[in-house]
């Protein structure tokens, strides 16, 4: 069943403890879908569309097919109480997922437990993995809340294994998500008041140039935009969110 890892390393230089305690205080309530949360659990069905299509073509796995993560290893960096990490579990592959905050682990850990689902969850940074390798790689929402996204992607990339496949989604830094995500989701109480930093969001060009420094080819990008009546979907326009793909060169 899913575990904790018995030794832990030291706290990741990139992990901001501020952030992490205000993600550790919304613990209790992540698996809430109309709790605080509830605009990860609307994005989520938009992410995970986007992950199986990637992996389908990366690996050229059956659409069709139930588990097409089966024998591969994959790690989910800042997984939060775990709405990716059973997802990946349930597509067959074999998953690593870490949080900065010991609290998301706990809630994890409870919920996969419940779930009957084996994930291995670790409290910490990236450094938690340091040396292991994985076929899937994914970060959504976690690098505009990190201390040093050089580094950070760094260590994503120090983790992916040759053939692997890399998954990252921020928001980006324009006049629309400081309007949407900061002033009006944070001011209505849409999202949690704080969750945000715009002046740590990565704009499309920032992040291709953090990812392509550290040798990684850039694949698919698409934007996440939302709309009062379709709620969030894939599509061209990046101004409020963006996803992408990346794998060694």
């Amino acid at each position: 069943m899913a575990k904790a890892s018995d030794a832990l390393a030291p706290a990741a230089s990139t992990i901001d403890a501020r952030e992490a305690a205000h993600f550790g205080a919304l613990a209790a309530d992540w698996w809430n879908p109309r709790g605080t949360s509830a605009m990860l659990h609307r994005l989520n069905p938009v992410r995970l569309k986007f992950i199986r299509a990637a992996v389908d073509s990366h690996w050229d796995t059956d659409a069709a097919a139930f588990r097409p993560l089966l024998g591969r290893r994959a790690l989910d960096v800042g997984c939060g109480a775990g709405l990716l990490a059973e997802p990946l579990a349930r597509m067959g592959a074999t998953v690593t997922a870490i949080d900065a905050a010991p609290e998301n682990i706990g809630a994890a850990l409870a919920h996969a437990e419940a779930s009957g689902l084996a994930i291995d969850y670790r409290a910490g940074g990236i450094e938690q993995v340091a040396g292991a390798r994985f076929d899937l790689v994914t970060a959504l929402e976690v690098i505009e809340h990190v201390t040093d996204p050089a580094a950070f992607v760094a260590g994503l990339a120090a983790a992916l294994a040759p053939d692997g496949l890399l998954i990252l989604s921020t928001p980006n830094r324009t006049a629309l998500s400081r309007l949407a995500m900061v002033g009006v989701a944070e001011g209505l109480g849409a999202i949690p008041r704080g969750t945000h930093d715009w002046d740590k969001f990565l704009t499309p060009d920032e992040l291709v140039a953090l990812l392509e420094a550290e040798g990684l080819a850039i694949g698919e990008r698409r934007g996440i935009g939302w709309s009062p009546t379709a709620g969030f979907r894939i599509g061209d326009d990046e101004r409020l969110n963006y996803i992408l793909t990346a794998r060694p060169r």
